[in-house]
């Protein structure tokens, strides 16, 4: 194999793995797994009617969670 079929081959149609949009959003996630896990102490949330003790982490898992659905949600309704 000579190294211009090693160099086009190595392209997969002109888009890259390692976007910055994409490392930005590794390294912000793996900031917020941190936060969520450092924070472990237990802690009662309210929620309309119940009122539920519960680990900070858990808490901040599910937001993070539902904000991503949502926040993936948008992304691809905005696409379209």
């Amino acid at each position: 194999m000579s190294p211009k079929d090693t160099a086009s081959s190595s392209k997969s149609g002109g888009t890259a793995a390692f976007t910055p949009a994409r490392i930005a959003v590794l390294v912000l996630a793996v900031l917020a797994v941190i936060f969520i896990f450092e924070n472990t102490q237990r802690v009662k949330i309210r929620l309309l009617i119940p009122e539920v003790t519960m680990p900070l982490y858990g808490a901040l898992l599910i937001t993070a969670v539902i904000g991503a659905v949502c926040g993936g949600y948008f992304v691809a309704r905005r696409r379209k």
